[in-house]
């Protein structure tokens, strides 16, 4: 049986447990490797390392909280060094004339007019080439004083890594439902796989004494046809059940990246009780407090919250201290020394009209507030009706358990009856058909209800957010039966699709 809940009082300690981490106890604690058969608990635990969407969403979670060192950077000093090494060529060319133009020779005689003119034609030309080797830098630094915008970041950063606590906490939970379901369902197809096989040879049994009976004349042909028939449909059943066993193995590498060839069974004596406490109404008390699905919605709601008042505070105006100091030089002919200016002050930045966006951005993150707080309630709603409909599932498994065992009885008497009154001749080989065939079917319902009873209880526990490493591993003390072996077949075919299966090892972070 596995680990009840007294209250939703006590169930609240697991919602602390959520906010902190669901699951690194599973993770963190000592695990003993089996000898032979694999268990829950061990798969659980390579599942947990190995599972590659339980690996995204860490990674998406680690992802999340360096977003918030990025936000709270804003609001720490900033400083920035910028640099300019040039080296500058200069190329001037420049011609003068040394007389004016239009000048009067009218007072003048000929040779001085000569003079005159040949003075007025000349002109002097100049070309000067200069190369020059500058440097400077411009130091700066910046505190911000006052900055709303920054500081509403930096706090729905932080409601981001709440509800992302939440999100993997409830990715955690689904991995174990998915492991543990996938673990049962191979049981369930092994069971079923030994009714059916245990009904064709009782049908094979039956279609040689017919034959017998044949040949010796005491039977017609339609019956040695009859169970001939009943032979090869039993058969063609044995073959689906074990297809359905390989798919059980293969779905339960897929979920850990590991191949088993064995696990252990379900003990017998496993008990089948109603879920404890008894009532719906404490279990969805437990899950509003505790799932983390509704946990992760309801952050949802405060991120949304935290994304209004960043578009509120884009109406506010920003206040930052700022120091500089700048520094230039050169080579220049007939320069020396250099230039160097500081700079000291505070600097006030107030957007007063943005052409609407502002008041269009804080229309926008109020409708998608209006959406989140949607979903938490359509999230919390389809967690009341799934775990009034679990917990009505179980207590109904719980009769159905005990109807299909108590079936397993009957039918078994009615195939003695049956074949007593076959032996007499009161009865014909349909008859006797069709009671091995009830038998081996109630065998069969017998397992289905019984692997329907544990993988709905832990869905129970799941959608009440108490889904734990302590059920998985009371239910894990359970599993002291015959192990379930299954090997695969040795044909080259599936030798090949080895190394198609392999995806490799997982990606690090040199590798990104």
């Amino acid at each position: 049986m596995l680990r009840s809940v007294s209250s939703p009082a006590a169930a609240t300690t697991n919602g602390r447990f959520l906010r902190r981490g669901l699951l690194p106890a599973l993770i963190a604690m000592t695990w003993v490797t089996p000898a032979f058969a694999a268990d829950l608990l061990t798969i659980a635990r390579d599942a947990l390392n190995n599972n590659s969407e339980l690996g995204s969403v860490r990674a998406q979670s680690q992802s999340v909280e360096a977003g918030l060192d990025v936000q709270r950077g804003d609001l720490l000093p900033q400083v920035n060094l910028r640099g300019n090494a040039a080296h500058t060529r200069q190329f001037e060319s420049q011609t003068q004339s040394s007389t004016g133009g239009g000048a009067d020779f009218g007072n003048l005689d000929e040779s001085q007019r000569q003079i005159l003119q040949a003075l007025r034609n000349n002109s002097s030309a100049s070309v000067n080439e200069d190369n020059v080797n500058s440097v400077s830098f411009t130091l700066e630094a910046t505190q911000a004083l006052f900055d709303a915008i920054d500081r509403r970041e930096v706090e729905r950063s932080e409601r981001e890594i709440d509800q992302q606590v939440y999100v993997l906490a409830a990715t955690e939970q689904q991995v174990l439902i998915n492991v543990s379901s996938a673990y049962f369902d191979i049981l369930r197809a092994y069971d079923v796989l030994e009714a059916r096989l245990a009904q064709e040879r009782a049908i094979g049994r039956q279609l040689e004494q017919a034959r017998e009976q044949f040949e010796v004349g005491l039977i017609a042909i339609t019956e040695v046809e009859e169970a001939q028939a009943r032979f090869d449909q039993s058969r063609a059943i044995r073959i689906a059940a074990e297809s359905d066993l390989q798919v059980s193995f293969e779905a339960l590498e897929r979920l850990t990246g590991k191949r088993y060839s064995s696990i252990e069974a379900l003990d017998e004596e496993f008990p089948v009780v109603l879920p404890t406490p008894a009532g719906r109404d404490l279990w969805v008390e437990m899950a509003i407090t505790n799932n983390p699905l509704i946990l992760a919605e309801q952050a949802g709601v405060e991120v949304s919250k935290s994304s209004v008042n960043i578009a509120k505070a884009l109406r506010l105006p920003s206040v930052d201290a700022f120091a500089s100091y700048q520094y230039a030089d050169n080579d220049a002919d007939g320069i020396q020394g250099h230039d160097a200016t500081g700079e000291l002050g505070v600097k006030l930045d107030w957007p007063i009209y943005t052409g609407g966006s502002t008041q269009a951005s804080i229309r926008q993150s109020t409708y998608r507030l209006e959406a989140s707080q949607f979903d938490f309630e359509a999230q919390r709603r389809e967690t009341v009706q799934q775990v009034r409909s679990l917990y009505t599932q179980v207590s109904n498994d719980v009769s159905t358990v005990e109807a299909r065992q108590q079936a397993i009885v009957s039918n078994r008497s009615a195939l003695d009856a049956t074949r007593a009154g076959y032996e007499v001749g009161t009865r014909n080989i349909v008859d006797v058909l069709n009671a091995e065939q009830n038998l081996y079917n109630a065998f069969s319902d017998y397992a289905q209800a019984r692997y329907d009873y544990v993988i709905n209880l832990l869905s129970l526990h799941q959608q009440s957010g108490i889904l734990d490493v302590e059920v998985i591993n009371e239910l894990n003390d359970w599993l002291r039966g015959d192990s379930i072996t299954f090997t695969l077949p040795e044909d080259s075919a599936e030798k090949r699709s080895d190394s198609v299966t392999n995806i490799g090892n997982r990606p690090r972070l040199d590798d990104r």
